[in-house]
């Protein structure tokens, strides 16, 4: 059941309309916040909880500030599409749109700054063989740019409070809040992670303050059949 508050805490949430932003809005209304729901387009269906708003807005073009003014915390749930043109290519989504959010929060006092980036931007060798080589040839430019943004927060840190989340190789999956979490790299032994439970432990750091100015890393110990060379790979190529 949703937490209600007198005066409920305002959380704005960036790529709400991808799967792990999705996620998180439904985290953020279980822990009893109002939210602000940011996208490059708006949904073609909305809940009629009134404590969810949409907002249609393009990190790489628009004034955020409007965006973040009276919120407490901000999530990044941005990310780029993993077809070949993409990948070759990435939008500067990471480095440029998290500055922009950067500056409206800065512009607006808000501190709090929870974004998504991955445990590779660290630590390329996790998981068998046949995962790394196409994982780490077809996202390399993606890894490179989150590394560039946690680089970005890392000069922001006097004015942000900031934390990148690094989960593993995303995949669907119910919330099941069983997930582990360490300094900076996944263990050895797990490369999956559930969108849902990455909003979910995002939405707890919004909650508790943990892990400011560091990069926790966030995987699950799932069936072998989640990490079959055929499912994954399948996901790879979209």
């Amino acid at each position: 059941m949703t937490e209600q508050t007198s005066d409920p805490r305002t959380i704005v949430i960036f790529g709400a309309g991808g799967t792990t932003g999705k996620h998180a809005i439904r985290a953020a209304r279980n822990a009893g916040f109002r939210v602000r729901a940011v996208d490059h387009t708006l949904p073609d269906t909305t809940s009629d909880d009134n404590l969810i708003t949409h907002i249609q807005g393009d990190v790489l073009k628009d004034d955020l500030s409007d965006h973040v003014k009276g919120g407490d915390v901000v999530l990044s749930c941005l990310g780029v599409g993993n077809d070949p043109a993409t990948l070759l290519d990435p939008p500067p989504l990471y480095t440029d749109g998290t500055s922009a959010i950067c500056d409206a929060m800065e512009a607006q006092g808000v501190k709090r700054l929870i974004v998504m980036s991955a445990s590779f931007v660290e630590e390329k060798n996790r998981g068998p063989l046949w995962f790394k080589i196409p994982a780490m040839t077809g996202l390399h430019l993606v890894f490179e740019q989150m590394g560039q943004m946690e680089a970005i927060l890392r000069k922001r840190s006097g004015s942000i409070d900031w934390t990148a989340v690094r989960p593993g190789w995303l995949m669907e999956g119910e919330e099941t809040r069983d997930y582990t979490v360490q300094a900076d790299v996944i263990p050895e032994d797990m490369i999956r992670s559930r969108h849902a439970d990455v909003a979910h432990f995002m939405v707890s750091l919004a909650q508790s303050g943990d892990w400011v100015h560091a990069t926790p890393a966030i995987a699950r110990d799932e069936p072998a059949s989640a990490s079959a060379p055929d499912k994954v790979l399948n996901e790879m190529l979209g």
